[in-house]
Formats: C-alpha cells, structure tokens, sequence
C-alpha cells in the first residue's frame, strides 16, 4: 500500500479542509519513494531516515516524491531526529513538476539551522508574487548574492517565530510533487535523520509589500539607501530626522565619556606596570596571554573592521530603476558618485561595474555638513572611545588611522605568482618563487607610513587562503606547469629522498613508469593516490613553513617593532598550518563566526596568542535584508549575543582581541556582489544600533576586570 500521503485525498478525508499533510513520515512512508541525492547515503531505521552526507560543492541529502495539493497550507514543519542533527545551514526544498531552483522557476527553498537542541523547524510558504517572473528578472539583472531571496527575508510574518523567513518561492502550491532536506555545498561530511515532514496551516500574513506588482513595487530603495517599503525605530525620512540623530548621539557621548583608568593606547592603568618599550608587544601574564602597549600596560584588542564613511557604495548599472531619488550631475552629492572605498573598488573594477552611488558617506554631508569628512572622523574615535574600545581594525579608511588617537592595524593581500588558481578571496601563492618575497617587500613599502606609527600594531597578510586538506598543497603543486618554482623544489626535496625517478615510480605507482626521468617529473600533472600520501603530507608541511618564513623575514626587516598576525583563517585550519604559523607568526589569526568561543583552542603543543579578525551577527528586523553570517530575532537578541560572544573571548586565556566585521552596514541595494548585511554597528544614515552600542559598553568598560579575573590556565589541547 502507498502510504505517501496524497493531497488531494488526505483533505477530502479529513474533518478540517486545512487538516496537516504529511509529506514524509520515516514509519510510514516507503522506501521507493525516497532517493538519495548528490552521493549522500540513506537508511531508514527506527523510525528514522538516517542520511549521511560527504564534503562536497554540491547538494547531497534526501528527497521524497509525491503528490500533494498543499493549497492553504503556507508552513512546512520538518522534524529531525536530535541524535543526527547537523550543525551546517540545511535547506527545505518544494518542486512542481520540472522545477528548476537555480531558476526561481517552479520551486520554493528556505535555509534553516541546527543547534543540536531543537528538533522541529518550521519553514514559511508564502504565496508567489504577483508578478513573480518580472520582479525576479528587474533583480537580478547584475548581481545575485541576497536578491530576490533578500525581498522575502524582509517580510514581516505577523504570527510566527523570527526564524520562519523564508529565501524564496515561485512555487503551486496545488502541484508539489517533490520535497528534499539536503545541504548546500557542505564544508564538512554531516550525519543528521529526518522523522517527519508535514504541511500545516497558520494564520500568519506576509507585508503588504510582497502583494505589489513590479511597477509598485519599483523603486523600492528610498533617497537614503533604506528599504521604502518598511518602517522601523529610527527610519530617517527627512533631513531633520539625520539631524535630530545627530543632536541625540551628542548628548550620549557627553553622558558616556569612555571607560576610566586608561592610557592614552586604552591600556589598563590598573593592572601591572611592565617594560615600555615603545611598540605593541605580546606576553604571557600569570597564565593568560595578553598584547602590551608601547607604555607597558596591558592591552586587548577590541573594535570594528572597514571604519570608513563609504560601507554603503552600491553599483547603478543596469539598475537605477531600484532607486527612488538619485542627485542630478550639478548637486553637491553628486561627489558620491566617484568616493571609493580603496580595498573593495578593485572587485568593482574586476566586474567592470561603472557607475556607483556611496549613500552612507551622502548621508553623513547631509548630517554634519560640508565638513563631513573631518567631523566624521573626529567622531569615529570619540564612539569608539565612549563605547569602550580602544581598535581600529583593518580595512579602515587610513585617514582616520593616521590621526593617532585610536591603535589601530591593517592587511594586505600578496599578489604573486599564484601557486593555484583557487581561493575564497585570493587564489595560495607559490612561497618559493621570488614573485612572493618581491611582493611581501612591496606592500610592506607601500604600507611604511603605518609601519612607522608607534599607533599600528601590526598587520595581517592575506586573508581566509584555501590550504585545502592534509597534502593538498602537494597535490595542486603537481597539477601545476613545469615551470612552477614549487614544482621545481618539489622535485629537489624528492630527490634527496629518491636515487632515482624508477625509485619515485616505486614508491607512488607501484612501479608504473610514469615519470622517465626526473625532467618528466616536473612536465607530468598526474596526481597519485594513497601510496604518496606520506610524501605529500610532508611537502605540504615544507610549503606551510616557506609561506610563513618568507612572510615572516621580509616583514621583520622592513618592521621589527610590528606583530605579524596571519592570515586570518576562515573558521579553522588544519593542524600542519597551525603549527607552521606557530613558528612564525607572533599571533595566530581566526575569523570565527558563531555565538561564543569559549571552546577554541590550538593544537597540543602550541602555545600562541589569538585574534579574532572577524565575527559579526545581524537581524532582519531594521531593513538590510540580509542578517549578515549568523542571523538573530532581533536587535535585542543581538546585543545579548555579542555580550556573550566578547565575554566568552575575554575569558580564553588564549585570545587577546575581537574585531566586529563591519562598523557600518552594507548598502540595503547590495555592494559589488549583492552583499548587503545588516551587520554595522551604525546603519545607512550613521545612525547607531542603540542596542548593540549598550552591549559594547557593557561589555567593553570592564572588560580589562573580567579578563584579569577570569581562570588564569592555558589550554592548547584541541
């Protein structure tokens, strides 16, 4: 018997005509009408559909066919089993027949998360739009990053829990013929089980907005770069409203000088008197690592990323229809169609993006005048001093760095000879090829003012690298061309191991002669599999240890007094990298998103200083569309959170400052990939987070207290 519920008959059946519609039950619903997608592996099992999913750039979980008239029923629960719940972003997936995600076309798919704890997770269907194909199209007509997914997020769902947006829908709810619980491109390999999955009926509504045709709904981004179509505490409607923020913040700043007892860097005048040297230095203090500043007080990083007034430039090609009001050519803000933000404009030139508008930089001539620069950057230090920090981090406009009243640091990133052309961000250069040490001393050129200020502290170099997995870095070395400096010291190492080529062919081929000599070594791009694993560990190590080295040598000549701090990897790293930056870096870089880090540690038998370059959370509930890398309720959620996170760092013996990735949100219209997260700590209009500023302080004023009295052990077992 088919026990795949069938919409049409389950509604007819039923007492109710919005009775539930059970699209999967583990204990009902048979084999043949499950598959396993993108090589995840399933079983049902005690009332369980187990799915085990591999590393992978694709979409591997479960789905289920059927035919179900989900007509009135506008939430889709989805029960997992606790024991297997992931912790990677899942995605509930809806096709009609021959629908096409990729497309918008036909489908509906909603991201939602797993802690391990809650087991249902409700997914809001809204219906389409009504002129859903038009819309879509005048939206991505550039850039696809948030939008349209970003037009649904912003929909406020009277009735529901926050979690329940939705990424987006073009779906008949009378012909869903398929649902699928999967992952998107995960990271990791994953285990999780699915129990039910069950359509359900709510009274909740979407926003008015979302009913609008096109022509309604376009322009939908205002004068000053917010979402027209929404309202919310603090929206600037008018001139006088950026001026009444602006007389509003005064008086706080006058209520909230700063925190007491601190140096003129915003080190700790209470805590021990150490050696002055006249440079920021690390040290380990009574079992904790701490930085100390130039006057030998203790100090600990904390501040914001990209302070700069242009965080909300957004490109105008092919798009200006999005936009309610934009100046004409003779206008005093016509200026803010050529600012520039000097790190991001070369992704906009590499898109070959033409025409721009900087709305948060016209927003602040609008709130404090022809001056605006020089009174913005005046009040970039006295908010960070007042909210109790005492960094500018990196990517910050250097203008303002340079003024010598907040320390600060920066970045580059290597533009060498690449030893792979993959990356997040900049492809893994080759360390052995004099391109990479001829660069490091050109950006360290470059970069001399700051490296002569007593005010920077140090410097990344290069930002989340791909290192890959364990021989990785071996194996795109023997992909490369023959001429690759990396190859060519490849065959060196192997060399003063093998007598010979024939020996090599042994050890990796079982004999196959696939290298004639060891020429053809360096002409091959053939990779071998596990009987070179051993050999491909260990070179990867020794490209590990020349990245680092080179870095590291080039760096000291040019910068004795400055910490090279990494490279900033994105989550984690692999523990041959770790122990090669141990070696040379004076402290190791982490990007980490999450709500806490009191569990990060490094490998058994390093023992270095962290930083946090990078973490940020954001809500949907004050117009940006996207809540940036980890998404809250709301505002209020987010400043628990960032208590919480700050706390948890304070309280690791091993980590000595948290940047905030972004002082400023991103433009509402997105930047020059579609970006466009609510993850400032001021918005569009200079306007600050109120809730998140109490946080910082909060946390910030006594953060010297709670780090001196927290457990004084270090911890390097992973």
């Amino acid at each position: 018997m088919n026990r795949v519920i069938l919409g049409c008959a389950a509604v007819c059946c039923a007492a109710s005509v919005w009775a539930d519609i059970v699209l999967f039950d583990a204990a009902a619903t048979p084999a043949d009408a499950i598959r396993a997608q993108d090589n995840a592996e399933i079983a049902l099992k005690d009332g369980v559909l187990r799915v085990k999913t591999p590393k992978s750039n694709a979409y591997p979980g479960a789905r289920i066919s059927g035919k179900w008239d989900l007509t009135g029923h506008n939430v889709v629960e989805v029960e997992l089993d606790q024991a297997y719940a992931g912790s990677w972003p899942m995605r509930l997936r809806l096709l009609n027949p021959g629908g096409n995600p990729g497309a918008r076309k036909d489908s509906y798919v909603n991201v939602f998360r797993t802690d391990g704890k809650k087991r249902v997770f409700s997914n809001f269907v809204p219906p389409r739009m009504p002129e859903w194909d038009k819309i879509v199209q005048k939206l991505t007509v550039v850039r696809k990053w948030a939008l349209p997914a970003a037009v649904f997020r912003s929909i406020d769902i009277d009735g529901l829990e926050w979690d329940r947006k939705i990424s987006f829908c073009d779906l008949d709810p009378a012909n869903v013929t398929e649902v699928a619980v999967y992952y998107n491109a995960p990271i990791e390999a994953h285990e999780f089980g699915i129990r039910r999955i069950v359509a359900k009926k709510s009274e909740a509504q979407v926003a008015e907005f979302a009913k609008m045709n096109a022509d309604t709904f376009f322009p939908f981004i205002d004068q000053y770069g917010q979402f027209k179509w929404k309202e919310w505490p603090d929206k600037v409607h008018s001139d006088a409203d950026l001026r009444r923020m602006r007389d509003k913040e005064r008086e706080d700043l006058a209520a909230h000088p700063g925190p007491d007892r601190r140096d003129k860097f915003g080190g700790w005048l209470d805590g021990p008197q150490l050696k002055a040297t006249g440079a920021f230095r690390v040290e380990k203090v009574d079992g904790k690592w701490w930085m100390v500043d130039p006057e030998g007080r203790l100090w600990w990083s904390h501040g914001p990323v990209r302070v700069t007034p242009s965080s909300a430039i957004t490109p105008l090609d092919q798009h200006e229809d999005w936009f309610e009001r934009l100046p004409a050519a003779d206008s005093p803000f016509a200026q803010f169609y050529t600012t520039r933000d000097e790190l991001l404009w070369p992704y906009y030139v590499k898109r070959n993006i033409k025409r721009t508008y900087d709305f948060s930089a016209a927003n602040i001539r609008r709130k404090y005048g022809e001056n605006w620069f020089d009174a913005y950057a005046d009040l970039s230090h006295r908010r960070l001093r007042s909210w109790g920090c005492n960094t500018i981090a990196n990517s910050s406009d250097k203008r303002i760095c340079l003024m010598d009243r907040t320390p600060y640091t920066d970045r580059f990133e290597l533009k060498s000879r690449p030893l792979v052309d993959k990356g997040m961000w900049w492809p893994f250069r080759d360390p052995f090829d004099p391109s990479f040490r001829q660069n490091v001393r050109e950006n360290m050129e470059a970069h001399k003012e700051e490296m002569e200020d007593p005010w920077c502290f140090g410097f990344f170099v290069d930002n989340e690298l791909s290192w890959g997995g364990d021989g990785d870095l071996a194996r795109w070395t023997l992909q490369g061309p023959a001429d690759l400096c990396a190859k060519t010291e490849f065959r060196r190492w192997l060399q003063a191991k093998y007598p010979d080529a024939d020996a090599l062919n042994r050890a990796w081929w079982k004999g196959e002669k696939v290298y004639a000599d060891w020429d053809a070594f360096l002409t091959a791009t053939k990779v071998p599999g596990a009987d070179a694993n051993a050999d491909l560990n260990a070179f990867a190590c020794e490209i590990a240890e020349a990245y680092y080295r080179n870095i590291r040598e080039e760096f000291k000549k040019a910068a004795p007094n400055k910490l090279y701090m990494g490279c900033r990897y994105a989550g984690g790293a692999k523990d041959f990298v770790l122990r090669a930056a141990a070696k040379y870096c004076d402290i190791i870089s982490f990007n980490r998103y999450a709500k806490e880090i009191s569990g990060l540690n490094l490998p058994k038998g390093i023992d270095k200083p962290v930083i946090i370059g990078e973490f940020h959370f954001g809500a949907l509930d004050r117009g940006p569309f996207c809540p940036g890398l980890i998404m809250l309720k709301d505002q209020n959620e987010r400043a628990a959170v960032y208590r919480q996170y700050v706390r948890s760092a304070l309280e690791n013996p091993i980590i000595i400052g948290v940047h905030w990735h972004q002082y400023s949100d991103q433009a509402t219209s997105g930047r020059f990939d579609g970006e466009n997260m609510q993850v400032g700590w001021t918005d569009v209009c200079d306007t600050p987070y109120w809730e998140t500023v109490a946080a910082i302080r909060e946390i910030g004023y006594p953060m010297y207290e709670i780090r001196w009295k927290a457990a004084r052990t270090t911890s390097t077992e992973k």
